[in-house]
Parts: structure tokens; sequence; C-alpha cells
């Protein structure tokens, strides 16, 4: 049998509880609890909860963002210079059309 079941509320004894708070761990009647970012809350954490002032964003994952747009604009730097120095790398011939007017590319 669950625990909750001989459990009376914190604030009204007569009461049988019908959740527990996930953060302060006392019963709670269903007139005592309230549902908040999708858990349970009593009243007070709820009020402790509001009043604590909150973080706009989690800064480690802010982090991590940051980090991740640069190593993909090095990446893309990397590529862009290996393509232009591979492309730098042909020989004078190519970039002078010979190559391109020799029999072998010639349509007949």
């Amino acid at each position: 049998m669950s625990a909750i079941t001989h459990e009376r509320c914190f604030n009204h004894a007569l009461r049988e509880a019908a959740a527990r708070c996930p953060r302060c761990r006392r019963y709670f009647c269903r007139e005592c609890v309230t549902e908040h970012d999708d858990r349970v809350l009593c009243t007070i954490c709820l009020k402790e909860s509001a009043s604590r002032p909150q973080r706009s964003g989690n800064q480690a994952a802010l982090l991590v963002k940051v980090v991740c747009c640069i190593a993909g604009l090095i990446t893309a730097w990397f590529f862009f210079f290996m393509m232009g120095d591979m492309l730098t790398s042909l020989p004078n011939k190519f970039h002078k059309a010979v190559l391109w007017n020799a029999p072998a590319f010639r349509e007949e």
C-alpha cells in the first residue's frame, strides 16, 4: 500500500493528503498544492520560488552555443582556405586555357 494513504495534510490535520511536495517533502491536501512548471508544489515552496530572482538562461548552454559558433566559423574558414590553396596550386597552363584546347578535350 502507498505511504500517502495514511498521511494527513500539513496545513489541515483532518484532511487526507493528496500529494507530496517535491521540494519540502511534506504531504498536502488538494487545496494546498498547485501545479507549476509541470510539477505539483505546495503554496509555501511556490512563494519561495517566485520570490527568488529567475535567471534569464542557463549560462552553460550559452557557453556551448558560443563555442559551437566559433568552431563552425573556424571550420568554414579552414575549408575555404584549403579550397583556395588547392585552386592556386593548379598549373599555369590550366589557367591559360591551354589545357582546355588540347586535343583530348575538343569535341569533334
